[in-house]
């Protein structure tokens, strides 16, 4: 049987060790539970349970008859007047009394939700304290339209000729040239952020506490004097970013199953390219802060002294998060080559649409330039800070330690 690498049996461990602890499993399957309830919940408890069923009180067979027009049209089918026709209508259901009286007692004792009263020309309608808007609207339009009917007969046209040439077509730019709802890009955008952000400090962190228990428990020197260094380095790297990328796939997963019970499923197609494009942008963006984190482990000799250390590191998520969801315009184009932040901008640039593609291969090439350049970085600060436990170094400090 073949030895496994070194860096193999680090990773495995690193692994084994999250997948065992409770508050990690906890905190996944609540982060899931959030997010398949904030899909969810609204659609079951919004109110969203169809049409409307009013009573509606009238006191001839002249009123009866508009509130079953209203019924069948919902105030949507008349041609000419911008309605489709398809909309769905609230049930109105006309419910005859004796005379004005009896409709306004049945109104007022909740027999009826609203009372029409009056005649072709001079309706009202009677409510208590307000109708529903659904109700008023459609009653409201099918009297206009019926007194348009009315005028156009009168002056011997019809009701399109009155009305043509009054319409206003409303055409979205954005939507025309192959791009999305900005609201729905920019809240799209800012889960992005906030997942990569989230991920960077909690698993980042998680390196370099790892790396300074080692250091603190003198445990790192028996490793060393097995484990080649960099071996050490890249178990940790490649265990930590393993975690990572599988918990935030696993809740990009979650997300696109549950965009299928609302009626933002017209917006997988492109919400499904942007996360394609996210998750290697996340890869490869963890990938080239990991190293930066296990050095700023390395440069700590107690846990007390992470803070300081790995301030830096914080600052700069900080800031590329703040940056990521505020910028617009040439500043958002520019930043989304920049490593790091690209994670964040790019994915949202392409949830609003009209990015050539060459742009997030440009900016992928990027990172994985920059993922070299930290790697390296990263890899000689470990090396030269690993094994020295009299204090916290700093940063310029450690790059000039001989090894």
């Amino acid at each position: 049987m073949s030895t496994p690498r070194p860096w193999s049996l680090v990773a495995a461990r690193e692994i084994r060790v999250k997948l065992t602890d409770k508050n990690f499993l906890i905190g996944t399957v609540l982060t899931v539970l959030l997010i398949l309830a904030a899909m969810l919940l609204p659609t079951l408890f919004g109110g969203d349970d169809g049409p409307g069923e009013y009573d509606v009180a009238v006191v001839d067979d002249t009123a009866a008859t508009v509130v079953e027009q209203a019924q069948t049209e919902g105030g949507a089918g008349v041609p000419g007047l911008g309605g489709s026709g398809g909309a769905e209508a609230p049930v109105l259901t006309p419910l005859t009394v004796a005379d004005r009286d009896a409709a306004e007692t049945a109104v007022l004792d909740g027999d009826a939700d609203a009372a029409l009263v009056g005649e072709a020309g001079s309706w009202e309608m009677l409510t208590d304290e307000g109708a529903p808007m659904e109700l008023e609207a459609a009653l409201t339009e099918t009297v206009r339209t019926q007194g348009m009917q009315a005028n156009a007969e009168a002056a011997g046209t019809t009701v399109e000729d009155l009305t043509q040439g009054t319409l206003l077509t409303v055409t979205d730019l954005a939507e025309t040239q192959g791009g999305g709802d900005p609201i729905f890009a920019f809240v799209i955008g800012l889960a992005f952020a906030a997942l990569f952000y989230m991920a960077a400090i909690m698993f980042g962190m998680q390196i370099a506490n790892s790396v300074v228990e080692e250091k603190q428990s003198r445990i790192v020197e028996i490793l060393a004097a097995k484990i080649p260094v960099r071996q050490l380095l890249l178990g940790k790297v490649l265990g930590n970013t393993a975690l990572a990328f599988g918990q935030i796939a696993l809740i990009a997963a979650v997300s696109l199953v549950g965009l299928t019970f609302l009626d933002l499923d017209v917006a997988l197609p492109g919400l499904a390219g942007a996360i394609a494009w996210y998750l290697p942008f996340f890869l490869l963006g963890f990938i080239a802060l990991a190293c930066v984190w296990a050095a700023a482990g390395a440069l700590a000799s107690r846990t007390e002294d992470l803070q300081t250390t790995t301030m830096p590191l914080t600052m700069v998520l900080v800031i590329v998060f703040i940056a990521g969801i505020n910028l617009d315009g040439v500043y958002q184009r520019v930043f989304s080559f920049l490593p790091v932040a690209s994670t964040i901008i790019m994915p949202m640039r392409l949830v609003e649409g009209g990015v050539p593609v060459w742009e997030p291969l440009l900016a992928l090439a990027i990172v994985v330039a920059f993922c070299a350049l930290t790697i390296g970085l990263g890899a000689r600060l470990y090396e030269r800070a690993l094994l020295h436990t009299s204090g916290s170094l700093s940063w310029r400090k450690a790059m000039t330690m001989k090894n």
